[in-house]
């Protein structure tokens, strides 16, 4: 940490139980729904995390900045502070990079004083680049966000889109007569989550617990919805999409590969635009890609071609704490490519909380 940079005067909240949280993500341009309380609670349902707010606003005055994290406390991979786990992106909500900088020293000077490992930024903004690298940090993750922008008319947006990979599939789902179920019902959560452990045995990854799907349809009630696509009775793809403001987010998709020639994710997340749209919203956030996950970005480069890079920062070295990428990741891809079903969702339950 840069001793020219001069600690002011710091205040921690707890996001939870402050309620002039929520009141600046609601009106701070840079929010997202990964700043909002409702994902927060969900966080700290299902995995433990503590969320804590760095701000330079006293508990007697409007919260005018904030740089949110949580404190991911695992005997597995140490004591952190990440801003988020779990989370595409989230953006320090600041109004300089004077401010922000002011915030991340005190971050940096709670980590040397409680001797944890590192901490972790997910910015979405490029112009603190500078200064986040000044301040020691390292890139640690590289990242692709496509966002798509939703002000023309449908037509005109539908005529955006690749025309063999999503227009003709959206065609072919619609007159394939595929029924669609909104909402988030028992029955809908649980066709959804069958699908969702499916599609990530296929990657050969765990899933995230049960619970955590349960916790957010809780957190976030009428802003979130699933999506379930249906061959006959038989549910063949599902997505699940936030909303926050003026923003919709998708998160999460998943399919049956023996269906797949349908297009019905396509169409799916076609209707789901089309409802964002209708109902005010100016963007449709299609999430974080993997710059190595060559078939998703292609996916995403077909509904949105010019993306943006995203990069994460972490704060000290810690290259030997990365368990979800590198060789540790290729190893554990194989051992659960052997494991069955039931399995893999028991390994998603006592690895996730230690990997965020």
């Amino acid at each position: 940490m840069p001793e020219s940079v001069p600690l002011l005067a710091i205040h921690t909240i707890n996001p939870l139980s402050d309620a002039r949280w929520d009141e600046l993500a609601i009106r701070h341009p840079k929010a997202s729904v990964f700043h909002q309380r409702a994902w927060l609670e969900a966080l700290a349902r299902t995995y433990g995390y503590q969320p804590v707010v760095f701000t330079t606003s006293t508990q007697d005055v409007e919260l005018q900045n904030g740089l949110l994290f949580c404190h991911v406390n695992s005997w597995l991979t140490g004591h952190r502070l990440v801003s988020l786990p779990f989370s595409d992106h989230n953006e320090p909500l600041c109004d300089s990079a004077q401010q922000m900088t002011t915030l991340i020293c005190q971050a940096q000077a709670a980590l040397a004083e409680r001797h944890w490992h590192y901490l972790e930024l997910r910015p979405t903004s490029e112009d603190f680049c500078a200064a986040i690298e000044a301040l020691g940090f390292r890139r640690v993750g590289h990242y692709f966000l496509h966002v798509m922008d939703l002000q023309p008319n449908l037509d005109g947006l539908f005529r955006t889109l690749n025309k063999d990979s999503v227009q003709r599939r959206i065609r072919r789902a619609e007159r394939a007569g595929i029924a669609e179920k909104c909402g988030t019902s028992q029955e809908l959560l649980n066709d959804f989550y069958r699908l969702f452990v499916t599609t990530r045995s296929r990657h050969r990854l765990p899933p995230p617990p049960y619970t955590w799907f349960q916790n957010l349809i809780s957190c976030q009630g009428k802003t979130l919805e699933i999506r379930v696509a249906y061959e006959k009775e038989t549910p063949i793809a599902a997505i699940l999409t936030l909303r926050f403001r003026n923003i919709a987010y998708f998160k999460y998709g998943c399919s049956d590969a023996r269906f797949n020639k349908l297009g019905a994710t396509p169409w799916l997340l076609w209707r789901a635009i089309v409802a964002a749209k209708s109902s005010g919203a100016v963007e449709f956030d299609m999430g974080r890609t993997e710059a190595e996950n060559t078939g998703l970005l292609a996916f995403k480069n077909h509904w949105v071609p010019r993306c943006k890079e995203l990069t994460y920062w972490r704060y000290p070295d810690a290259r030997s704490l990365d368990v979800a990428s590198g060789w540790k990741l290729k190893i554990a891809k194989g051992v659960f490519s052997y494991m069955p079903n039931r399995l893999l969702e028991l390994s998603g339950k006592l690895v996730y909380r230690h990997i965020g």
